[in-house]
């Protein structure tokens, strides 16, 4: 009875601590690695100009923040990393579900759009500023496209995974078309789905980053490259942890929604 107590005792003063263990767990290597990097910076080890301390590019950041830099560069590159994400996912979910569902439509989209997701992404940025010039449309249209596949080939999968079975069951209980995706197709297609969801928005990102280099007059991308032709190493840093925030709290977004869509999953968690 003694050691039940003191077990009891041990579990609630440890309580705090394993509530937030992990927020906390993450943030141990980062914060080793900032640290150590601050103190390279501060003893003279590394050059500032070419690395510069994290206090310098805190210090950047918030007059960036302050002058309104920061905001302009940043709802550029949102509109154009949204607008993008939506007319390449909404695309592929279109064609996704025709080809899952048809073999006919397979036969006749699906090997052509093989072929060019073979295409590296980004050897055709030639040709879009030919056809398109440095406007946005080109810009969005080339996140389209790296949005485009990862989308479509896990729908694809995810239609064509379904248990056989299941259609047939389906079949016999009458199911409308409408009841077929909304009971059977997407519940079991929805971790392929998010999955590509999550890829595509990784991609979209990456392709944003590329696509501001080419030619902008604002966005992230457009303020790295102009701070690396004045040597403004921080000023590259503070875009490049922006880039690597937005990233995070997208992919994180799109894991909570997978985490509820996908309670009923009874998966090996490690």
């Amino acid at each position: 009875m003694t050691l039940l107590s003191k077990e009891t005792v041990e579990v609630k003063r440890n309580w705090p601590l394993e509530k937030f263990h992990h927020i906390l767990y993450p943030l141990y290597f980062p914060v080793s690695i900032l640290l150590l990097w601050q103190l390279a910076g501060t003893f003279g080890v590394v050059e500032e100009h070419i690395l510069p301390t994290p206090l310098k590019i805190l210090s950047t950041f918030w007059l960036l923040s302050a002058n309104g830099e920061l905001h302009v560069h940043l709802l550029a590159s949102g509109q154009r990393v949204v607008l993008g994400f939506l007319l390449g996912t909404v695309t592929a979910i279109i064609l996704g579900v025709a080809t899952g569902f048809s073999k006919i439509v397979q036969q006749i989209i699906d090997p052509s759009l093989q072929m060019l997701r073979t295409v590296p992404l980004l050897s055709l940025i030639p040709l879009f500023i030919l056809w398109f010039g440095v406007g946005e449309f080109g810009k969005v249209l080339m996140i389209a496209l790296g949005a485009f596949f990862p989308v479509y080939v896990n729908i694809f999968l995810g239609i064509r995974l379904v248990d056989q079975k299941l259609f047939e069951v389906t079949g016999i209980l009458q199911y409308s078309f409408k009841d077929k995706l909304r009971k059977l197709i997407f519940p079991s297609a929805m971790p392929n789905i998010l999955l590509g969801l999550r890829l595509a928005m990784g991609t979209s990102w990456l392709v944003l980053v590329v696509s501001e280099m080419m030619g902008a007059s604002a966005g992230v991308g457009y303020m790295i490259q102009d701070a690396r032709a004045y040597s403004q190493t921080d000023i590259v840093f503070v875009g490049l942890i922006i880039f690597i925030i937005l990233g995070k709290l997208t992919d994180s977004l799109v894991g909570s929604i997978e985490k509820r869509a996908l309670k009923w999953r009874d998966t090996y968690k490690g």
